[in-house]
Order: C-alpha cells, then structure tokens, then sequence
C-alpha cells in the first residue's frame, strides 16, 4: 500500500485550482491536501471547497504557518513567480519537499540560492515542467536515435487565449480582488527589480517591452525551451543565435547547434487553438511531438513519426497513453519523495533555462 503525501499548498490561484488540485485528488492514494495558503482569503476558501469534505483542512495567510506544519510532507508553491524563491527556501527550511512551478524564480542569483538551501535541508525540488514529463517524450529521444544525426528542428509554441481553455476545462476557477493592496504593491516592485536586475546583467536596456519580453521567456517560453534542452541540449556556446526577432505578439530564434540549426517560435494570438511542438529531422525521419493544452484534461500528447523506409513513405502515429504530463509529473515526485527516485527536472536541470534566456535576450534592441 502507498502511503500518501500530505501536501501544503501556497498559491490558490488559476493553476492550482485548474491543473495541481484536481491532479492530487485524483491520486487520492498518493497524495492527501492537508493545508491551503494564498494572501486571498476568498481564494483560499474557494480552493478548499473543492476539496473531498472528508478531508480535515488547515487554511491560512501565512506560508511559514503551513511549512511549519506537522501536517504537511510537501510543499506545492504554485503562487506568483516573484515569490518562489522565498517560499520554497522557507519549505527548505522546514525540511519539506518541494514541487515548484515553473519558472523556479526570475533570477538566477535566486535559484543560485535555492540550490544552496537545499544542500542543507531533508528536503529535495523538482521544478515543474510538465511538459517533459509526457510519456512520449523518451519515445522521441530514441526514435532520433542520437544528436549527431540532426540536420533542423523547429520548436512551436504559438497559442490562442487562455481563458478560451480554462472556462471549457470543467474545472469552474475563480480570480479574487480581496488581496491586500500592500501585497499587491510588494508583488509589483518585486517583479521590477528582479526583472531588472536580470536584464541588467546581461546588459540589456531595461525598458518596458524588454522587461515584458523577459516575463514572456520565463513563462510560455520555459514551457519550450526546456523540452529543447532536454531533446537536443544546449546551443554551441559561442555565437549562440544566429538571428532573433524580438516582438511581441510572436517572437523568433534562430539557434545555433554547430551541425544543425532550430528554430523556435513563440507567441499568442486570438486564434482559440494550442499549437505547441517540436519536430526534429534527420537524413531519413523526422520525429514530432504534438501538445495540446494542458488545461483539459486528458488530450493526450502526440508522437509522429515519417521516415523513408527502402525507398517508401512511411508514416506512424503513437499515443502511448492517455495519463497527462501533470499526472506523470506527480507520480514522477512521489517516486522521488517515497523512493529516492531521480528528480529530472531538479534545480540544476533549471538553471540552463537562465542561460539561454541570455542568449535570446541580448539580442534585444531597443
């Protein structure tokens, strides 16, 4: 029998009432919700709602209050990216677990600082980037059957709003304006001066569509250039980009990886489809994951597969499941937490995503 985890959670908003809620009442055997944060209490009281009502739960404003818990195995920080870093670090501190949405911070001296903490806690984190976590993902890998046989790859993320996905999940979230106007203020001037001091050094101008863009890079963007990294690896480290058109709505980056090149495209628009993927080319195949929006779940993530078999087309179609990324991702953590299972996406895993946020953002122009 699988003893569960009790699970704290600091962040109530969308993607924790949409994905991480239901997710861990879905695996009722490996996960149990003992505590709710946020600086909304309405949020907080929504949040618990949707809670099985057997379940006995502690609610509070106060993040040291549940790390601090007897109650809680694992802390789940799902609030705004500007407050990451403390709070996993306090979970740190209380020699909790952590599982860490993604971006893991905004700065990288911040998550320099989580890796440190985590030398000295019980606790162990995983970032979470779903997206890696899909069954097919180790599919793909051998069906390239190696980096040396790459010729191009092109990754996608190009979305439509939203709002469209979340109000057709099922899951009926709620936003609340009941936040403390000083809290409000915090989360903003931290933003500036984290954002700031990231684009600074990497000798950028800051500005307000520089600061925007790098918001873009650590939010959709992760989501892609994380999966690149683990599929095809790091960019050659001189003379990283070959090209970039920085702008919004859709920006572009020609990366260079010596033998080939890839181009990654990301944006949004009004257009109410999710076309999310990376496809990669040899002499002879080419290799396609296809995603749909995490926000419903169960759309099952893709793999195609077109080759030229002794001279003859030859096209296959995989969808080795029907399990999402976030329920892999989780049952991932569990292994980790229960097991000493591998953490794949761990904090060093998350440190290269800084690293070509700088390549990409150095070639802005203002």
């Amino acid at each position: 029998m699988s003893t569960p985890i009790n699970v704290g959670i600091i962040g109530c908003g969308e993607v924790a009432q949409v994905v991480h809620i239901p997710t861990l009442i879905f695996l009722p055997e490996l996960y149990k919700i003992t505590y709710l944060c946020d600086i909304s209490p309405s949020a907080v009281s929504h949040a618990a709602s949707k809670v099985p009502s057997q379940q006995p739960i502690h609610t509070t404003q106060n993040a040291e209050e549940l790390c601090s818990s007897q109650f809680v195995d694992a802390v789940f920080v799902l609030g705004s990216d500007e407050f990451h870093s403390e709070h996993v670090l306090l979970a740190l501190k209380h020699d909790k677990h952590v599982f860490v949405e993604k971006p893991v911070t905004l700065a990288r001296k911040d998550a320099l600082a989580i890796a440190e903490g985590e030398k000295h806690s019980k606790g162990r984190v995983m970032v979470g980037y779903m997206r890696r976590y899909a069954a097919v993902v180790e599919d793909a890998i051998a069906e390239i059957g190696g980096r040396e046989k790459i010729i191009y790859a092109r990754v996608r993320d190009i979305i439509g709003p939203n709002s469209t996905f979340v109000g057709q999940s099922g899951t009926f979230p709620r936003k609340f304006s009941d936040s403390a106007l000083e809290d409000i203020s915090e989360l903003a001037e931290r933003a500036n001066n984290m954002v700031s001091g990231e684009l600074t050094g990497y000798g950028v101008p800051v500005t307000e569509q520089s600061i925007g863009m790098y918001r873009w890079l650590t939010g959709l963007g992760s989501h892609d250039l994380s999966l690149m990294r683990e599929i095809l690896g790091m960019p050659v480290r001189e003379n990283p980009t070959l090209g970039a058109s920085l702008r919004m709505p859709i920006w572009n980056v020609l990366f260079n990886y010596g033998h080939f090149t890839v181009l990654y495209e990301s944006g949004v628009h009004k257009i109410p489809i999710f076309d999310a993927h990376i496809e990669v080319y040899s002499e002879n195949k080419s290799v396609l994951i296809q995603y749909d929006t995490p926000y419903v779940k169960g759309l099952p993530v893709t793999m195609t597969v077109r080759e030229n078999v002794d001279g003859k087309f030859v096209e296959r179609f995989v969808r080795n499941t029907y399990e999402d990324p976030y329920t892999l991702e989780l049952k991932s953590f569990y292994r980790a937490v229960r097991e000493g299972g591998k953490i794949k996406t761990d904090l060093g895993d998350a440190l290269e995503d800084f690293e070509l946020f700088g390549m990409i953002i150095k070639n802005w122009r203002s």
